[in-house]
């Protein structure tokens, strides 16, 4: 009896931590959809230094950059639909709200906005996968709370220590808030890593 216990409690147990990939393998042609705002762009680096970029080489999938400086996530929202359906991505990786938190918006606008990005590529079932953005102070750099909601509301995976780490190391920064191209190559890195992890690649 005590070893039936046993078995049936390590069974239990493994199962809690072995955690089932989020998604599928991309096909051999599947777009990789990179949207958001500067820190997609690559502003600190040259082009082919963005993290799209780097991950394209990483991944062997054609990965497009969608990133443009400035952009706040209302002005993203509207943005990113017809984006879905010119390149029918079949993973979007979401990497927003950085300029609302910068410029003290409302972030209960920015989770709603981003709930609804993560809703428009869910109704394509397209993958997705979430970066947190560092909501900045004076002693500690963490991904602001809206984003693991924002993930935990709609099941898609998201990393919420890249962003903050890269953005805490000046070596890797190319000022206050973008990473220069060693940054970018973290960010792709990392990210590629996620995919693996998560099934996509």
């Amino acid at each position: 009896m005590n070893k039936i216990l046993i078995f049936v409690i390590t069974l239990f147990l493994f199962s809690c931590n072995s955690s089932e990939p989020a998604y599928s393998k991309l096909s051999e042609n599947g777009v990789i959809l990179a949207f958001g705002d500067s820190l997609t762009y690559g502003t600190g680096a040259a082009p082919e230094n963005s993290y799209p970029a780097q991950l394209s080489k990483l991944s062997g999938h054609t990965v497009i950059n969608a990133g443009i400086p400035g952009e706040i996530s209302q002005d993203g929202l509207g943005r990113l639909p017809r984006l879905l359906d010119k390149h029918n991505p079949e993973l979007l990786i979401l990497i927003h709200g950085a300029n609302d938190i910068l410029r003290k918006m409302p972030l209960e606008v920015a989770q709603s906005n981003l709930e609804a990005m993560v809703a428009l590529a869910q109704q394509r079932n397209i993958k997705v996968l979430l970066l947190g953005v560092p909501k900045f102070n004076i002693l500690v750099l963490n991904s602001a709370s809206f984003y693991k909601q924002v993930a935990e509301a709609y099941k898609v995976p998201v990393d919420l220590e890249t962003l903050p780490s890269i953005i805490s190391q000046s070596s890797l920064k190319s000022d206050m808030v973008h990473p220069n191209s060693d940054g970018y190559a973290v960010m792709a890195e990392n990210i590629f890593k996620w995919l693996k992890k998560e099934g996509a690649l």
